[in-house]
């Protein structure tokens, strides 16, 4: 960011301002918009780089050792990291409300991704072990800052504008994405130029990783500002504050627990998605390492554009509608990967899945904030978060499943995923959003 003196304007300036001016809440400012989806910008990195592309495919393939349960193995460390976070993200996200403490907590659990993600350079063949704990470990923390920063999003948009404001930052996300994978996919082309081994030159790349995972969220922390008052309610244990705020779903925001629901259906196919594109490219499709980082990089710029364009539609014809223009688009990604033989194809299929990505993901972040109470923001957004970490367990672990059970057949296994896409339809047709908002702004919280 370059300084201007006061008074000066840029033409980025300008596109910014006639885009989200009208849409923020009053008080808020460009730059913290910007700081914001700096989050995003930052973090995507991680899912992009460790999860989906690189760290997933060496762990299979070199840590593991191409053993038969290796995928098993990563996706049972990934499910024991979403179920510590669905049962204790409830608890966190009422702290938070009631010490207006959300910036702690994300500064926190950076620093622990971060961490984490430094340390995996460590995993090397055989270090099994070592490779499971931090890649829980780390995904742990990222889980925690997602579903923080997510906090923000009604402070920071007007009710009417949250599904274009969600997308702006989902498609800036992205493109931090694609900047860590692109310096990823320097390293590994040099590395690879130099007949260097994955074990030389991964670790590398983990560092990568971590630097700049590290160095995009600093904005976040320098700029935005925390203006929900503390609600000072009683802590309750994690499992009480679980049990009550799900109680509360069910007296009184039926229809946030609907959009619960559902989250968990259409989540653990998205998720098996994230986490296993590249395992299925590689194992499945016969892609090489250099490969898998150009068709992920093409599955961003697809998720990038399909989560900015389409949260100013979702704001125009509505959230429900746009969620299950999405999920069928889901359905017809599986059908058409399943099918793939000619490599065009399974490309195709990527480019569907990364509009599909870019859209769900922003739209499900948009749909909490519609129908979740002003004051107890973080908390139902860590219900969300216990939602799609359930389904985070579910998704990949059945996955990993159907492979180990039928002798590595990929195909298959995501057939079977997109059986969540369609529960997810289902239950969305029960859910009445325009109720869903009066019983927002009519109880009392």
């Amino acid at each position: 960011m370059q300084n201007r003196a006061p008074g000066q304007s840029s033409e980025a300036d300008a596109v910014l301002s006639s885009a989200l001016g009208p849409a923020l809440n009053p008080g808020v400012s460009k730059r913290e918009v910007w700081a914001w989806a700096m989050y995003d910008f930052a973090n995507s990195g991680y899912t992009t780089v460790v999860l989906t592309t690189v760290f997933s495919v060496y762990f299979v393939g070199v840590v593991a050792a191409q053993e038969t349960w290796g995928t098993l193995a990563f996706t049972a460390a990934l499910s024991l990291s979403y179920l510590l976070v669905m049962f204790t993200m409830p608890a966190l996200g009422a702290r938070a409300d009631a010490r207006a403490g959300k910036r702690r907590l994300l500064f926190t659990s950076t620093l622990g991704c971060v961490a984490a993600t430094a340390l995996l350079a460590f995993a090397g063949p055989g270090d099994i072990v070592w490779g499971l704990l931090f890649i829980a470990l780390s995904n742990y923390c990222y889980c925690v800052g997602e579903s923080i920063v997510a906090a923000f999003l009604p402070e920071i948009a007007r009710p009417h504008a949250l599904g274009r404001v969600s997308g702006w930052g989902w498609s800036f996300g992205y493109f931090g994405g694609m900047l860590t994978l692109g310096l990823s996919l320097a390293v590994v082309s040099w590395a690879s130029g130099h007949n260097l081994a994955a074990s030389q030159y991964v670790p590398y790349v983990m560092v990568l990783t971590a630097a700049v995972f590290a160095m995009a969220a600093v904005p976040s922390f320098l700029f935005l500002r925390e203006r929900t008052p503390p609600t000072h309610k009683h802590q309750e244990s994690m499992l009480a504050r679980l049990a009550s705020a799900w109680r509360d779903t069910g007296a009184h925001f039926p229809d946030f627990r609907v959009l619960l629901l559902c989250g968990v259906c259409y989540h653990a196919g998205v998720t098996v998605v994230v986490t296993l594109a590249a395992v299925y490219a590689t194992e499945a499709m016969g892609f090489t390492m250099a490969q898998t980082m150009i068709l992920v990089f093409t599955v961003n710029i697809a998720a990038a554009l399909g989560a900015f364009l389409f949260g100013y539609a979702q704001d125009r014809i509505g959230h429900k509608r746009a969620l299950a223009i999405t999920l069928a688009g889901w359905i017809g990604m599986v059908l058409l990967a399943y099918s793939a033989v000619q490599v065009w194809v399974f490309w195709l299929a990527a480019a569907v899945a990364g509009l599909c990505m870019g859209t769900s993901q922003s739209a499900g972040r948009a749909m909490v904030g519609a129908l979740a109470p002003s004051r107890r923001l973080a908390e139902f957004y860590a219900l969300w978060t216990f939602a799609t970490q359930l389904a985070a367990v579910v998704g990949p672990l059945c996955y990993g499943l159907v492979t180990w059970l039928t002798g590595g057949n990929h195909r298959l296994a995501l057939l079977c995923t997109g059986v969540f896409f369609v529960a997810g339809l289902l239950v969305l047709t029960r859910l009445d959003f325009a109720r869903g908002a009066r019983a927002r702004d009519t109880i009392s919280t």
